[in-house]
């Protein structure tokens, strides 16, 4: 014998659930768009931090293995006023640095390094459509940020010890200037000055927008020379430790040496900073602690309004359905019947604004990312988290409206006007 069917269909309830939400738009639309704000928060926030992660790590791949950097400023902080009131790092520091490392740790690379922008360069006439990024370096400079050689050589310690008017270019100088010829030997004009081509470097790509190949770089003490012309200038300085010594012990005597170059008494805070690829990241990881601690906590606050706001939309349709509620319970429809349908209305509210959110909050982290060059990133975690909470949350704001619509008595929901 075939099984009656008691109560209405599952396919039943949905369809009545998704048909009321249609039938009123505009309310449906301003709670749709509370649970859309919540998720889009969190759900862009954590994108960017991703995209943003990624750009670093490859970013950070400048610096050698086993090498770290002292510069006047760190490489991330907001106290922007403090680090500028320090002596900048000049020239003569730094080779007193260097021959106190050299006696320190013999093997120990040491490379002096400064630069500035908006730099004029041609050849035979033809000049880039850009400014180039002009830099001062010692032999060691290119290895201790992992640059490399694609054509000809580096500088070398004469051509710094003698101001020799050589440089060695970046993949996007090489490609403009010298397209279908060799640029070894050629000689091109940077701010008005002529220098030889000894070196092309390999490509490196963008990070954070900067282009790492339209550079020049010339011996440091050429560049003193030549351009050396503000005060507030600091040099920055690169330290590889030998395969043999680990960095932190490297790092220390580091420390201590520019502390006497300095001229710091024991009593007083180092004046420079140093920081290597681990500690970069583990900086940027506080920070995006805290921004992502943020985007949940306004998500969160966002979320919990818009679940104030599935109730009383959902309290709303429960009064002005009432006669149709006393109707289908009256044709047989069961309390557990009116509930499921009722709580489908609330989750189906949530959900639609789920993936809203999602697909807007996906959107603009990785405008963010392609920004930094980044390859687009779908981020799974955040997308389950925000399509189960939202579910959570239609699931415990709608109960209310739902049992109170399922406990309504039938005679009394027929008389109600």
């Amino acid at each position: 014998m075939e099984k009656k069917h008691t109560g209405i269909r599952k396919s039943d309830l949905l369809a009545l659930a998704t048909g009321s939400l249609v039938a009123n738009k505009m309310r449906s639309a301003l709670t749709i768009a509370g649970i859309v704000v919540g998720v889009f928060s969190v759900v862009a926030v954590m994108t960017a931090l991703s995209a943003i992660r990624e750009s670093i790590n490859t970013g950070l791949s400048q610096l050698g293995a086993n090498t770290f950097q002292i510069s006047k400023m760190p490489a991330m902080s907001g106290d922007w006023w403090n680090y500028m009131r320090r002596p900048t790092i000049n020239y003569r520091q730094g080779q007193q640095l260097e021959r106190m490392m050299r006696e320190l740790c013999p093997g120990a690379l040491v490379s002096l390094t400064v630069g500035d922008d908006g730099h004029r360069v041609s050849y035979a006439g033809t000049a880039m459509d850009k400014t180039i990024n002009m830099i001062g370096i010692n032999e060691n400079s290119l290895v201790t940020n992992n640059r490399i050689i694609a054509q000809g050589r580096n500088l070398s310690a004469d051509d710094v010890e003698f101001r020799r008017p050589f440089t060695v270019i970046g993949s996007k100088v090489k490609d403009e200037l010298f397209p279908s010829e060799d640029p070894l030997g050629k000689r091109i004009i940077i701010s008005g000055k002529a220098y030889t081509i000894v070196g092309v470097l390999e490509r490196k790509g963008e990070v954070f927008g900067n282009d790492q190949d339209n550079f020049a770089a010339i011996p440091i003490t050429l560049y003193i020379a030549n351009y050396w012309n503000d005060r507030w200038r600091s040099l920055d300085i690169a330290v590889q430790a030998p395969p043999e010594v680990s960095m932190e012990s490297v790092q220390e005597m580091a420390i201590g040496a520019m502390r006497v170059v300095r001229d710091l008494p024991p009593e007083e805070y180092n004046n420079f900073e140093v920081y290597s690829n681990d500690s970069l990241k583990a900086t940027f990881d506080k920070m995006a602690m805290i921004i992502g601690m943020a985007g949940l906590i306004i998500s969160a606050i966002a979320l919990v309004t818009a679940g104030v706001g599935v109730m009383n939309i959902m309290l709303v349709s429960v009064t002005e359905r009432t006669r149709e509620i006393g109707v289908r319970k009256s044709i047989g429809a069961k309390s557990r019947d009116i509930l499921v349908q009722f709580l489908l209305e609330a989750i189906f509210i949530a959900q639609v604004g789920a993936v809203i959110g999602i697909v807007l909050g996906v959107a603009a982290g990785d405008t963010v990312g392609l920004m930094l060059e980044v390859k687009p990133i779908i981020p799974w975690f955040w997308m389950v988290v925000a399509v189960v909470t939202c579910g959570g949350i239609g699931l415990v704001f709608g109960a209310y409206p739902a049992w109170r619509a399922a406990q309504m008595d039938p005679v009394d929901a027929l008389r109600f006007e």
